[in-house]
């Protein structure tokens, strides 16, 4: 893909005057979302929390089992400044989106989430996916458990960062993992394991 087409994200900020302990204490899963704009760096603050790269040497905001970083971080977007609807993935080395569709797909992913509606009525939606021979390769079967502890390491940092910055999620695990993989165009080997819409509570 052409450095043309990448989008950058802005730099985080991480400026919220929340503590991680007011934070804990103020989340909840949010459902029901006002039709407003998010802003780029709000999304970006929210992929930087799931996989972002916080130090030297790729290392990330959520714990990964031997830091293989199985975890994929794709962006489907509707209502967000700045930004096409469609579909994005994330890449954490550099802080950019590399656009895959041009499709707002928020109301097929919803219907491929049994009809959750919260998901459409979203400004956006994460969706995190796992490569899981990333880590299988080093630890066998065993790493389909790290693979699973590190999506609920990431969702939580989502969860933690949309209450420090005045928004909602919530985690949504109950989809059809073929329609959303054949949706979003997954290769094979890459797996949808939670979906969390995100916006501005109503």
């Amino acid at each position: 893909m052409s450095r043309d087409s990448l989008i950058s994200l802005p730099r985080t900020t991480t400026g919220s005057q929340l503590t991680v302990g007011e934070a804990l204490k103020s989340r909840i899963s949010v459902r029901e979302f006002k039709r407003e704009f998010l802003t780029l760096e709000e999304v970006g603050e929210l992929l930087w929390a799931a996989q972002g790269v916080n130090r030297p040497g790729g290392y990330r905001t959520a714990p990964s089992a031997g830091a293989l970083y199985p975890l994929e971080t794709l962006l489907v977007t509707g209502n967000v400044k700045d930004l096409k609807p469609g579909v994005y993935r994330y890449s954490p080395p550099d802080h950019v989106l590399l656009p895959l569709l041009d499709e707002d797909l928020r109301e097929q992913l919803a219907s491929s989430a049994l009809d959750q509606a919260w998901i459409k009525d979203s400004a956006a939606v994460l969706v995190i996916t796992a490569i899981f021979e990333r880590t299988t390769l080093k630890y066998g079967q065993r790493g389909h458990r790290y693979v699973h502890m590190d999506v609920g390491y990431a969702s939580e940092n989502v969860y933690l960062q949309a209450t420090a910055m005045g928004l909602g999620t919530v985690a949504v695990g109950a989809f059809h993992d073929g329609k959303v993989q054949a949706l979003l165009g997954l290769p094979a080997d890459e797996h949808p394991l939670m979906i969390m819409p995100v916006g501005k509570p109503r």
